[in-house]
């Protein structure tokens, strides 16, 4: 890092770290000097020019920040964290129109990926096989088109959506609502390893903040900023996802839902949102058309939607009859097509590694598995047989459910709602 990237950096702690200042209080001086370094050199006349309350001002000057301020600075950088400061010129456009923009971001991974358009697709953590179909089906697809998934690293939906970003050019973008150093949720430590080298991992939370369950609602701001539109695909009444979708929409994005079955309590805020005038989506297609004006700005010419348009060759969630979508009026004026025919799974390839092939001929003994029972199967570490795994999800061959249990992913007898 450079020296004039450094005071930036401190500066913009001091601003962060000063009580009763923070990041909505401390942007318009960030937009009235261009960067946090020229703000604080010119402290003690925020008052005059109208930019801050004297009391803030005051506290400011006796530098009541400093001890903060200079712990995580000395914690960053020891840990050779690369840090994005709002006067960075790769700190993500759309993030810097937000009111409450953070003023710095803590990054892991390709930094580029910040200046591609994205969506977010978030849904709940204990969900449905239709859900994580929907998440997986709207997230390759967008992927495939250049758009980079966005979602916030937690199991279920997110997951499901961070594999479908990267199986494609757009990869994935994950939101912590912790410090980068932090290891949760560690059921995603293997998810985590390939963004960290394929996409990216992103937080506004310095080194050794533990996560917490106020941070993620401020996280979620995040997650909404840098997308052009947010699709929840799974969500109960009351769910964390419907707090992204109420930014989302507080930030003028667009918001998008999947319909779930009359009577499933994980899609009743679903239902809520498409009431409320929420775009109702099931594939790629219909969020595209949706952005099709800032996508086009973002990607150049995109051609026009084919009426025989299908998402990319993916392996059947095969669902009972009374568990499917429920065909709804919104605002578009469309309804759900009728469900795909059923697909085979892909065979394995030939040249699947031994260790992969094992795995695949246990879980078709064994059925629903959970990984502690495939090592002790195995005789096997956890981080090499988690590996595998990941690796077999994102080739289509497995399926990951909440609480670390796997599946062949075509085994309609082992899923469970």
């Amino acid at each position: 890092m450079s020296t004039g990237s450094d005071q930036e950096f401190f500066a913009s702690l001091a601003l962060r770290h000063c009580p009763g200042i923070g990041s909505r209080r401390a942007l318009p001086l960030l937009r009235a000097y261009g960067s946090a370094y020229a703000a604080v050199r010119d402290a003690s006349s925020w008052t005059s020019r109208g930019l801050l309350a004297p009391a803030l001002s005051r506290a400011f000057l006796r530098e009541e920040w400093r001890p903060a301020a200079e712990s995580e600075y000395r914690a960053a950088r020891a840990a050779s964290m690369e840090r994005l400061t709002w006067a960075d010129p790769r700190y993500p456009a759309r993030l810097r129109e937000l009111s409450d923009a953070p003023l710095l971001l803590y990054c892991q991974g390709d930094v580029a990926l910040l200046g591609n358009p994205s969506v977010a697709v978030v849904g709940a953590r204990a969900c449905t096989n239709m859900g994580l179909r929907a998440a997986e089906i709207i997230s390759t697809g967008l992927s495939a088109l250049g758009i980079t998934v966005v979602s916030g690293l937690a199991e279920g939906i997110d997951r499901q959506a961070h594999l479908g970003g990267l199986s494609g050019l757009g990869s994935s973008i994950a939101v912590l609502g912790a410090g980068l150093d932090q290891d949760y949720p560690p059921r995603n430590a293997d998810l985590r390893a390939i963004l960290n080298e394929r996409g990216l991992v992103v937080t506004e939370f310095g080194p050794g903040v533990e996560p917490r369950p106020s941070h993620f609602p401020v996280r979620n701001r995040i997650i909404s900023g840098l997308s052009l539109g947010v699709v929840v695909a799974e969500a109960a009444a009351k769910s964390g996802s419907l707090i992204t979708a109420r930014l989302a929409l507080e930030q003028g994005r667009e918001v998008f839902a999947l319909p779930g079955p009359l009577g499933q309590p994980s899609f009743v805020g679903c239902l809520d949102l498409l009431k409320q005038g929420a775009i109702l989506v099931e594939k790629a297609e219909d969020i595209v058309e949706a952005l099709r004006f800032p996508l086009r700005t973002a990607l150049g010419e995109l051609p026009d939607p084919r009426p025989d348009f299908q998402p990319p060759e993916l392996p059947p969630a095969r669902l009972p009859e009374v568990l499917r979508p429920v065909p709804r009026p919104v605002r578009t004026a469309k309804r759900l097509t009728p469900p795909p025919p059923t697909r085979p799974a892909p065979a394995p390839p030939a040249d699947l590694p031994p260790l992969e092939r094992r795995l695949l001929d246990v879980l078709k003994r064994e059925r629903k598995t959970h990984i502690d029972e495939l090592c002790r199967l195995l005789d096997l570490g956890s981080a090499e047989v988690g590996s595998a795994l990941l690796l077999l999800e994102m080739k289509n061959l497995v399926r990951q459910w909440p609480g670390m249990s796997y599946t062949l992913f075509e085994d309609d007898g082992a899923y469970g709602s």
